[in-house]
């Protein structure tokens, strides 16, 4: 057809060049080598390398942004865990620290007694039943409606079975419904975890030992300090036991308990006698008076 253009292919264009005559197939030659070992100079491998290059820089670029918000997130979390447990623990009520102040003298009257630890094999010091036996004894004396309670749970697919004891003093008026405070001796190594990451020591550092508080404060800490443990096993790549999680915690103290009100007063009497006070005569008591100590060591064996 005529005016048509017709393509040649490229293996018949480079033998047809190769039979023009010398004056301009020189020329040619050299553009077409040119050409070709242009083509080959740019190998794939030499721009792929410059293409990784930059790949990498880039996704060590990411990655380091990455590693900065994760540290700022970090950081954030940690200060707001710190300002929540102040702000919670500087909360209370006027019966919380009447219940404070008289728990403490209690203590100080226990630990300058020394005497008051009834097991078969005293403990120096005092075990902690016997403790918390004395306590409770002394906060009845001080007037307040004090016990000895016995938490006890069945294991769950979440956490294992287990059973806990702690004080609690119940307050209750015709105006207001009745008040519950949780009294735990212990508070602070309830909490305590291995290998713990420093922002978490320091977070628990900052607890009391003692804890005295109302229900609902309470519930606010263990959700705090969980969380916290939470994160610190995270962040050193560990697992986080079933003793320690929010559920577990609950248990110990939020969830229902035997309420043990023992009548018996304070089994030492402090000062510098080392014997236990001599109970008062009564009509009431007269059968007890002989097995007075037996009764004392059987209570606590039971708790």
């Amino acid at each position: 057809m005529a005016g048509a253009t017709v393509r040649i292919p490229m293996c018949r264009r480079i033998l047809m060049c190769e039979n023009y005559d010398s004056g301009n197939s020189g020329d040619l030659e050299m553009r077409l080598d040119d050409t070709v070992f242009e083509f080959l100079d740019e190998s794939p491998e030499s721009s792929s390398s410059h293409g990784s290059v930059e790949d990498e820089e880039n996704e060590e670029g990411d990655e380091e942004k990455v590693n900065k918000t994760h540290a700022e997130d970090d950081r954030i979390f940690w200060e707001n865990q710190h300002q929540i447990l102040r702000d919670t623990l500087c909360r209370t009520s006027s019966l919380e620290s009447r219940i404070r102040n008289a728990t403490k003298q209690a203590l100080k009257e226990a630990q300058l007694a020394g005497n008051f630890c009834v097991c078969r094999k005293p403990v120096a010091g005092g075990c902690r039943n016997c403790l918390i036996r004395e306590i409770c004894g002394r906060l009845q004396n001080a007037g307040f409606n004090s016990a000895v309670c016995r938490s006890k749970w069945r294991s769950s697919p979440d956490i294992p079975s287990g059973e806990h004891t702690f004080l609690d003093v119940v307050s209750s008026s015709s105006k207001k419904a009745e008040i519950k405070v949780i009294i735990e001796l212990n508070f602070r190594a309830e909490f305590e975890v291995a290998r713990a990451s420093e922002e978490y020591k320091q977070l628990i550092g900052g607890m009391p030992e003692v804890f005295i508080g109302k229900v609902e404060r309470l519930q606010s800490l263990i959700k705090i300090l969980c969380s916290a443990a939470k994160k610190s096993m995270k962040e050193n790549k560990m697992h986080m036991g079933p003793w320690r999680k929010q559920r577990y915690m609950q248990a110990k103290w939020l969830r229902s308990c035997e309420r043990i009100a023992t009548a018996a007063p304070p089994l030492s009497t402090g000062g510098s006698s080392s014997r236990a006070a001599r109970p008062r005569a009564s009509m009431l008591t007269v059968d007890l008076h002989e097995g007075f100590h037996s009764f004392n060591r059987t209570a606590v064996e039971v708790l």
